[in-house]
């Protein structure tokens, strides 16, 4: 195997990949990415066992071949390399070679490709596409809202739902949940859902950054996002697509519409940055004994307002439409924060009964976030 190969997009193609490798994998090989040369790419691939993600990136290849590396060494070699010409060959197919400009790493371990376990492969029940930048923007709206605690496997994860025309997306940690839906042309025998797992959520947030489609592939098992790399990816050498494939949770997800009021007595309609700057200025006189801030609708004005012994109080108007009766609402701030802060629209729509029951964020979108109250 040898090939030459720009030193930026090598860093590039490695950038796509390196997160997936545990700290602490279950076998010597699974530290490594599979290089394999031919053509005019390189593929590059890594897997925990639990999540896979393969790209490819141009290169000349003199000599087709493949290898295993140490991903993350091998990214730090790159990363180091004093020329944009990086040439890379193994004679073997266990050690390697990497030359750049004076620098020469003229042994460097690794093992051979026969060893590295193939991403899985299945026949997709399910297919959809859509643009990744959509995706992206959903997930977003809705992923800081997944439980961290392990013990609650389940609602460590985002949950996609295929039907009615629609894809959903839903997080929760039983606190507060988040839901983002489009429109989507769905045949009845298509539908279906997935439970993604946090860590597949987190690299695809990353990945869906770049390329012009993405397409969705999953069974009862697995699932399989394929994101087709766009013209505007070219200067970063990216070429094809990023496979990304992934275990799915397995369990049935909470039903989440039954938390979701049916109706709201009181709505008022907020500027999105202005609520935003307001809840993190006021938290700043919350501590952990008192971590939450008041809300108080009444008469044309939301005033927002935190305090603590310890600290103090602070509070701050906002003119808003509404002449209900006077209504008073605690929050954790974090929670009030997340929607308002992941959001992209102007303006957000907050709904509210009383003191008791939960509030929820609402934009013209098909967004919503139900925040359960604080006592006060």
């Amino acid at each position: 195997m040898k090939f030459k190969i720009s030193k930026e997009h090598f860093s590039t193609g490695l950038r796509q990949v390196t997160n997936v490798v545990s700290s602490k994998p279950q076998m010597a090989v699974l530290n490594n990415v599979l290089i394999k040369a031919e053509g005019g790419n390189v593929m590059l691939t890594t897997t925990n066992l639990e999540l896979g993600i393969r790209c490819s990136i141009k290169a000349e290849v003199e000599e087709p071949g493949d290898i295993t590396l140490p991903v993350k060494k091998l990214a730090a070699i790159i990363n180091a390399m004093p020329q944009q010409e990086v040439v890379v060959e193994s004679s073997d197919g266990q050690t390697a070679r990497i030359r750049s400009g004076r620098s020469d790493f003229n042994r460097f371990n690794g093992l051979k490709a026969e060893d590295f376990p193939a991403l899985p492969s299945f026949v997709d029940q399910h297919s959809y596409e859509l643009p990744p930048q959509e995706l992206a923007l959903m997930l977003r709206s809705v992923s800081y809202a997944q439980s961290t605690d392990e013990n609650r496997y389940i609602l460590n994860s985002v949950f996609f739902n295929f039907s009615e025309g629609k894809l959903s997306l839903v997080a929760t940690d039983g606190r507060r949940l988040a839901m983002i839906s489009r429109d989507m042309k769905i045949d009845h025998e298509d539908e279906g859902s997935i439970i993604l797992p946090a860590k597949t959520v987190t690299e695809l947030e990353k990945l869906l950054s770049q390329g012009k489609m993405v397409k969705i592939s999953f069974n009862e098992r697995q699932v399989a996002f394929d994101i087709e790399v766009g013209e505007e990816s070219s200067n970063s050498g990216l070429t094809g697509s990023i496979y990304l494939v992934s275990k799915i949770v397995e369990g049935s997800y909470p039903n989440y519409k039954q938390v979701i009021p049916k109706e709201a007595e009181h709505r008022i309609k907020v500027e999105r940055e202005l609520m935003l700057e307001t809840v993190q200025r006021v938290a700043l006189m919350t501590n952990d004994k008192q971590n939450s801030v008041k809300l108080k609708i009444a008469d044309n004005c939301l005033e927002i307002s935190g305090e603590s012994a310890e600290l103090g109080e602070a509070k701050e108007p906002i003119e808003v439409e509404y002449t209900g009766p006077e209504v008073k609402i605690g929050f954790n701030p974090e929670f009030l924060l997340s929607p308002l802060r992941n959001l992209t629209k102007d303006e957000v729509f907050f709904e509210f009964k009383d003191e008791m029951s939960p509030g929820v964020f609402k934009t013209l979108d098909n967004f919503l976030c139900v925040v359960m109250p604080l006592r006060i």
